[in-house]
């Protein structure tokens, strides 16, 4: 299976056009809901967002839980109950994230704070294809006015790929995940 990391927002009430493009990026990846897992955070906000649209198609997602939140059940905003498989990390919310993008093939930014951003980074830093969802009204946003060119630091890693359409993002990290397997 290829493999999808999601790095986005956990809030309780995320940015209402945030929700709307981490719907229709769902709904684009569930046309590949046969090769694909996407693999999150495993919380609430959009990550519950994203896992619900791409469940409800028929895809399988892989939450991996950070020991913070290892207790969270139903009832509680960060809870999220579409994650098909659940891995307790047993690992802090930074630590997790090395492992989540690190076993992703391609890592999508659907909009989120600091953590999303460090995200970002660890993809940018492991040559992971990365590709940024602006227009979300996070402050993952402002990665493409940071980084016009693409290249998230003077090492020119590689070139992130910024969109403002969320399916053209989950075309983009399909193919290019599929290219990164081959």
């Amino acid at each position: 299976m290829i493999q999808i990391g999601i790095g986005c927002s956990s809030d309780k009430n995320p940015i209402p056009i945030a929700v709307e493009k981490a719907r229709r990026f769902a709904e684009k990846m569930a046309e590949y809901r046969d090769e694909v897992i996407l693999l999150t955070g495993g919380n609430g906000g959009l990550m519950r967002v994203v896992c619900e649209e791409y469940v409800k198609r028929g895809g399988m997602t892989l939450g991996v839980i950070p020991y913070e939140d290892e207790h969270r059940s139903e009832g509680d905003p960060r809870y999220n109950p579409y994650n098909t498989i659940v891995y307790r990390s047993g690992q802090t919310f930074q630590a997790r994230s090395i492992g989540l993008v690190r076993s992703s093939d391609a890592f999508v930014i659907l909009g989120g704070g600091s953590g999303t951003i460090i995200e970002a980074h660890l993809a940018y830093i492991y040559e992971i294809p990365l590709i940024v969802l602006v227009g979300t009204g996070y402050v993952s946003d402002a990665l493409m006015q940071m980084h016009p060119d693409g290249y998230l630091d003077h090492r020119r890693v590689q070139r992130a790929y910024f969109t403002e359409d969320p399916v053209d993002a989950a075309e983009r990290a399909y193919q290019s995940a599929k290219r990164r397997r081959e």
